[in-house]
């Protein structure tokens, strides 16, 4: 009987035994991994922001910790120790790493802050916060795979079993990805879901530690050089290219899906799912192929070549016939039945690409395998390229592709470079390949330029009405589309004459008199209830009408807007320069394109007013917008007697939510107030009013004010939206927090810890209950006598126009 080489990793009988609990612990580690990495996406927006840049930032150093860590770990020979040890000492790490970024993150926030700039210095300091926190754990669970990888040889059998690691590994980012998305940050904290994801790490590798024990023990191999099979280095730049191809592929339709589906938490989660799930069975049906594959290098060109075709496939869902499918989002108020219909979206759409994306990384690795090679390094070299790949095509379409050519010519793009990746794998091999089979491998070259040629743009109406597209056709038509670097946004007008601002799909603005009167009431409110400002900050460009209102004010000698997406600007001046006062080519005005919350967070410059032009709470991220730190952050930038005003919408929104924002917003400004701006006397939105220096509201002096000679401006841009007077604006008066305390008792306050407005607001996006809202919380509205001063008459007039009721009262 032959004796077994101790220096040789098994993959017979002590490997196979071993392989489904092996398996349940790679599900362990992905499944860890993807909390964190939509925990640390949270934490980390909160202080670099959430433009294109500094998502890209983000998103390269955390894949770029992955590739690193998979290239460079498996060059260090770890003597003496089972490579199930050096798992679960790697898992011990993640799990180390993971909690310190909580406790150091507020360092890094305030040295950030403290330091910051703009242009480029900016952009590398921001790479550098991100190089802080996340190189760390992603250097480690880049290499987790490569480390356990070298407890099995390089065969046939053994690259088949690296495979079902990697499926493994993704089946268990799918469940954190769901675990996360649905349960941990919607009922808990980032800190709880951190915890959790930590403790994960520490069970799998206790349990590593264990079965390391109940196996023979390995020493390092002899040579532990990487030995490349012959003519490799195409696969390695194959499989580069399926990276790319696959996270530029998951950019545009994550944009896409976005606007038909609704932008919320729970779509991104979703779709993420989704296309990790056809990447796990992907992955396992590769690893069963590669097993019994005659030539692993031919089915990999294949895969690429199908890809080709798997993404012309899901173009034409998303463009020609998911849009067109007759699905009314108001059908039913259950968000759980929506989440359905979206799953069943997102699985026609994406799951075929998704497979063959899956299935190309075992391949790699059956093609790249050499028996004489170390397996740690043959998985390091292939996850290495793969993540580059990755890291290249991400960055590459957001930043580049779609802001210059769109997302269908991004398409177009993506099946071109899969028919390129094929050829690579497959024109080596056209001298040992049957007539026939060259001849498809012909055949199927055209079919992929023919595809690539046509790509269509999604509709217009889709860019502008998003998942309210069907049940909008034909009520207006669509101006201007375009796409930009961060949002997609067109201009529609209605066969009234009305013209609506859309963003990513939903109506940010218009010149109905509901929306007017809003943008209105955001500028002029603060503007009057200041004595005199000087310095405005506008959050949102919108159709620029709020920023716009502060023009004719005199006083004001500066308008800051900060905006994120640079078409909007020139876009909302060329269709609403008449109602916004053209205020972009007002000398006054300097646009910074920036997230608003790291303009604030970074910017030392403080302002009379600060209010914002309408973000809907429901939309990822907005929520950074609606929490107590932002306040508090506000407050800090308000000079003394400064005014905020913030926009609260009432529809596509429940009573939980609105309670949470309005009390949010109470817990910073105790001496805060309601402005409401209804339709016909039904709820539609609020505007909620804080001063760093709470005073009352003089009716005469306002009212003078607007009398005066340079106040006709001002008076003129109110009666456009029906306020004649100031008895007529201020009737718009809602409440306060004390007349409202009882009504908002045991509202969740919003914070930067939980950002639980988001997944409350997600939850209610089919809500139509503006009108009970509204009233509701008029019940409790009281006369405040303390806040109104002013003569009799003007007092009694408000009083009346507030309650008809309080006649002779």
């Amino acid at each position: 009987m032959a004796k077994q080489n101790p220096i040789t990793p098994v993959v017979a009988g002590d490997a196979r035994r071993h392989l489904p609990l092996l398996l349940l612990l790679f599900a362990g580690s992905g499944c860890s991994a993807l909390i964190y990495e939509i925990v640390w996406y949270q934490l980390l927006q909160l202080v670099i922001g959430s433009s294109a840049v500094s998502l890209g930032v983000l998103l390269a150093t955390f894949m770029g910790g992955l590739c690193l860590g998979s290239l460079l770990l498996p060059r260090l020979k770890a003597a003496g120790q089972h490579p199930l040890r050096v798992y679960g000492k790697i898992e011990f790490g993640i799990a180390v790493c993971g909690i310190l970024v909580l406790f150091v993150m507020p360092l890094v926030d305030s040295v950030y802050t403290s330091a910051v700039g703009h242009g480029l210095p900016a952009i590398l300091l921001r790479a550098l916060v991100c190089a802080l926190c996340l190189l760390p754990p992603t250097f480690l669970m880049g290499a987790s795979l490569p480390a356990a990888s070298r407890w099995l040889k390089a065969t046939p059998e053994g690259v088949s079993w690296l495979g079902l690691l990697y499926g493994a590994n993704t089946v268990g980012a799918v469940m954190g990805c769901l675990l996360a998305g649905f349960c941990l940050l919607r009922v808990f904290d980032m800190a709880t879901a951190t915890f959790i994801a930590a403790a994960i790490n520490v069970t799998v590798g206790l349990v590593s530690f264990g079965l390391a024990k109940r196996s023979p023990e390995y020493p390092p191999a002899s040579d532990s050089r990487v030995v490349i099979a012959p003519g490799a280095w195409p696969v390695y730049v194959t499989i580069a290219l399926s990276g790319a191809t696959a996270m530029a592929a998951e950019v545009v339709w994550t944009r896409l899906l976005g606007l038909m589906l609704g932008a919320t938490v729970y779509t991104f989660s979703i779709i993420l799912a989704v296309f990790l799930v056809g990447l796990a069975i992907g992955s396992t049906g590769g690893a069963m192929a590669a097993r019994t594959a005659k030539s692993p290098k031919a089915l990999l060109g294949w895969s690429q070549m199908l890809l080709a075709a798997a993404i012309a496939w899901t173009a034409y869902m998303l463009s020609e016939s998911l849009p067109y499918w007759p699905v009314n989002p108001l059908l039913s108020t259950s968000p759980w039945y929506t989440f359905q219909i979206d799953l069943v979206r997102c699985i026609w759409a994406i799951f075929p690409a998704a497979l063959l994306w899956g299935a190309s990384f075992p391949l790699a690795l059956a093609a790249a395998a050499s028996e004489e090679g170390d397996p740690g390094r043959l998985v390091g070299g292939i996850y290495a390229a793969n993540t580059g790949g990755a890291i290249l095509g991400a960055l590459g379409t957001s930043l580049i592709l779609v802001p210059a050519i769109g997302t269908a010519s991004s398409q177009s793009v993506l099946i071109a470079l899969c028919a390129v990746s094929g050829l690579l794998m497959l024109v080596p091999l056209l001298k040992s390949m049957r007539i026939s089979n060259a001849l498809m491998v012909g055949a199927a070259l055209v079919i992929a330029i023919m595809l690539a040629g046509s790509v269509s743009p999604v509709p217009g109406m889709l860019i502008a009405y998003g998942r309210r597209m069907m049940t909008s056709m034909g009520r207006s038509k669509v101006l201007f589309t375009g796409e930009g670097i961060n949002s997609s946004i067109a201009i529609t007008e209605w066969d009234d004459g009305a013209v609506q601002f859309h963003v990513s799909g939903k109506v940010e603005a218009s010149t109905e008199s509901y929306d007017m009167r809003l943008q209105r009431m955001l500028g002029h409110l603060p503007a009057l209830m200041h004595k005199e400002p000087k310095s405005v900050l506008i959050v949102g460009f919108g159709a620029g009408v709020t920023a716009g209102s502060f023009v004719p004010y005199p006083s004001i000698q500066r308008i800051v807007i900060c905006e994120m997406e640079p078409l909007i600007p020139p876009t909302a001046t060329k269709y609403f320069g008449k109602q916004n006062y053209f205020v972009m080519n007002d000398p006054r005005t300097q646009v910074i394109y920036d997230d608003a919350r790291h303009f604030v967070l970074t910017t030392r410059e403080k302002f009379d007013i600060i209010t914002s032009d309408p973000i809907h709470p429901w939309v990822k991220g907005s929520a950074t917008l609606y929490s107590k730190e932002y306040f508090e952050l506000v407050k800090q930038h308000l000079n003394p007697g400064g005014v905020i005003t913030q926009w609260v919408p009432l529809y596509e929104s429940d009573p939980e939510t609105v309670k949470s924002e309005i009390a949010t917003f109470f817990d910073a400004f105790p001496n805060g107030t309601i402005w409401g701006n209804d339709i016909s006397g039904g709820g539609y939105d609020i505007v909620l009013l804080g001063q760093v220096d709470p005073a009352k509201i003089d009716l005469d002096a306002m009212q003078a004010r607007l009398d005066r000679p340079e106040g006709a401006r001002v008076q003129e841009s109110l009666r456009e939206v029906g306020f004649g007077n100031v008895v007529q604006l201020l009737a718009t008066y809602a409440g306060q927090e004390p007349d409202l305390r009882p009504w908002l008792a045991g509202a969740q306050i919003n914070r930067d810890g939980n950002l639980r407005l988001q997944y409350m607001a997600g939850l209610a996006l089919n809500v139509s209950r503006e009108g009970a809202i509204y009233s509701e919380m008029l019940g409790y509205r009281r006369w405040p006598d303390s806040l109104f001063t002013g003569s009799e008459d003007k007092r009694r007039a408000l009083r009346y126009a507030l309650d008809p009721r309080s006649v002779g009262q």
